[in-house]
């Protein structure tokens, strides 16, 4: 008879829910603290095999294996997610390193200025810390990861350099930084997630530029290869095939675990003394709302504001072709260099905040976009695509633009009434739309880098106002702050209603900056876990 697998039944110090980019980082440093770590996972770990980004089928499995939109790679371990009433859709991906799996590996810090921007400039709110209090996670976090750059931006405070030299911006960054030149406006080579170099047993990048669909050389800075090795080895227990439909807590109103259901559709539960929330903003929100009893329809939501303020980053594009070869189809996908020139407030403008820019290569025959945009995969087939292919493959880059999205309680996540996922749990409804501010902000630096790439010397310039499958950066709806009147959670990413829950992801963000917020997610769940270990005595659990 085998042996009863009774591990479940165990009590966890810490148990976290989400396996991507910040519940990496809080298992990895709880575990090597000496903390009972499980985490559950929705979905599975991903082979570097079976990525396509090597294979000639790639562009074509872009459009549905590996596509970021849940609701057009419908996998198993998905839930599909009510966008009708949204302007834009969010993107992520279920497995061990969650999103990270699928990022560019943007690695970009916020500016000093996002965390004070009310003082600055009268909106939203200030977070409850500083750039400089968040700087040691950045810096520790570089070299945790791999991060390739280079130092001295001159839009940043001085600080330590990445720990890998960066990658080369290719002929399209050069080509994009001649046009910032000419126009006097600010250009950097970017920080990257992806190592110039071999590191910690990760294979140096080989610039095939697939990063967008998972990478092939196990090159790439996801979490599933920065940290959960290093997690598990220190004796963290993942469990993957987890989906979680509920936390649990007591009469007391302390976090004792949660309840989910494995792939074969048993209901299972797994106590613990203290719970981790990493799903991100919208499963996160989503799992909060399920949780709820009572009269504020969340769990920790005390203050009526979880699942609110929702900000996903609107991005926009454009596009630049030139009469000269610049193999604008050599990775990475990453960013090869940034400009934060307009990324400032400037109220003569005519809206407040700003936005971010990144130079990115045009990709394979079909596109760098042709897997996300929604675009007729017939418009580059057959003759078409041999006639796109003559005129502009290779010769040709994109200038991202990455908009600051600023709080507004009415974009939010909600429990859809009638869809659900496989388990018949209730689906996460999206109602998002842009405001005023944004479509000024989009409008004016899709102008801007028109004129770049004019400068440039681009003899066809196209542009892309807004991209619907943009929603990467899934921010907001569990924000932190002092009050618990006017915030979810504290500094900390402890809820202010459940001492013993807490929630990592960007669900906390006040603000959401122009700036990937990957390197801030992490951060900010490293600051927070450090000070849990430290207080670890301190810390209220259920009897």
């Amino acid at each position: 008879m085998a042996k009863e697998d009774r591990s479940r039944d165990e009590i966890a110090d810490v148990l976290i829910i989400g396996a991507g980019a910040s519940g990496s980082v809080a298992a990895k440093h709880l575990a090597e603290a000496g903390f009972k770590v499980v985490c559950l996972e929705q979905g599975r770990k991903i082979d570097p095999g079976e990525f396509t980004g090597d294979k000639p089928e790639w562009e074509l499995t872009a459009q549905r294996d590996w596509h970021p939109n849940p609701n057009v790679r419908d996998l198993e371990e998905d839930y599909p997610i009510e966008t009708s009433d949204s302007d834009v859709n969010p993107l992520m991906f279920n497995g061990v390193g969650g999103s990270t799996i699928l990022y560019a590996a943007h690695w970009q810090r916020f500016k000093p200025s996002d965390f004070h921007v009310k003082t600055l400039d009268g909106i939203a709110e200030d977070w409850p810390f500083s750039y400089a209090d968040l700087l040691p996670y950045y810096e520790a976090l570089d070299i945790e990861m791999g991060v390739s750059g280079l130092g001295g931006d001159p839009a940043y405070p001085p600080g330590k350099a990445p720990p890998l030299p960066p990658l080369p911006i290719n002929k399209a960054g050069r080509k994009a930084a001649e046009g910032m030149n000419k126009l006097g406006w600010h250009w950097w080579p970017s920080p990257n997630n992806i190592p110039s170099r071999a590191y910690n047993g990760r294979n140096p990048c080989v610039r095939r530029g697939t990063c967008l669909t998972g990478c092939p050389e196990g090159a790439k800075g996801s979490t599933d290869l920065t940290h959960w090795p290093a997690a598990l080895k220190a004796g963290a227990r993942l469990v993957t095939g987890a989906r979680v439909s509920q936390i649990e807590t007591d009469g007391n109103g302390l976090a004792t675990g949660a309840v989910y259901f494995d792939r074969a559709g048993r209901e299972r539960r797994q106590r613990a003394s203290v719970v981790i929330v990493c799903g991100n903003a919208v499963g996160t929100a989503r799992l909060l709302l399920l949780s709820g009893k009572g009269s504020n329809s969340a769990l920790a939501n005390s203050s009526g504001l979880v699942g609110t303020h929702l900000m996903m980053h609107p991005y926009a594009a454009v596009n630049g072709l030139f009469d000269e070869p610049l193999e604008s189809w050599i990775g990475p996908s990453g960013q090869m260099i940034h400009s934060l020139e307009f990324v400032e407030s400037d109220p003569s403008r005519g809206f407040l905040r700003g936005g971010k820019w990144q130079v990115m290569p045009s990709g394979g025959p079909l596109g760098l976009r042709a897997g996300y945009t929604g675009k007729a995969i017939e418009d580059h087939w057959g003759l078409n695509l041999h006639r796109s292919t003559k005129q502009t493959f290779g010769r040709s880059f994109e200038w991202g633009i990455t908009a600051e999205d600023l709080p507004d309680i009415a974009n939010r996540v909600v429990l859809d009434e009638a869809l659900t996922d496989s388990d018949g749990i209730p689906s996460p409804k999206i109602i998002y739309k842009n405001s005023d501010n944004t479509r000024k902000l989009l409008d004016f630096h899709v102008a801007r880098a028109r004129e770049a790439m004019g400068a440039a010397g681009a003899t066809d310039i196209t542009s892309t106002s807004l991209m619907r499958d943009c929603g990467w950066h899934l921010m907001g709806t569990a924000r932190m702050g002092h009050d618990p009147e006017t915030s979810v959670v504290d500094q900390w990413c402890r809820s202010h209603d459940v001492p013993n829950l807490y929630v990592m992801d960007g669900s906390t963000f006040v603000t959401s900056s122009a700036s990937n917020p990957t390197a801030t997610i992490t951060a900010i769940a490293f600051r927070a876990v450090s000070h849990l270990i430290a207080h670890r005595r301190e810390q209220e659990i259920a009897a």
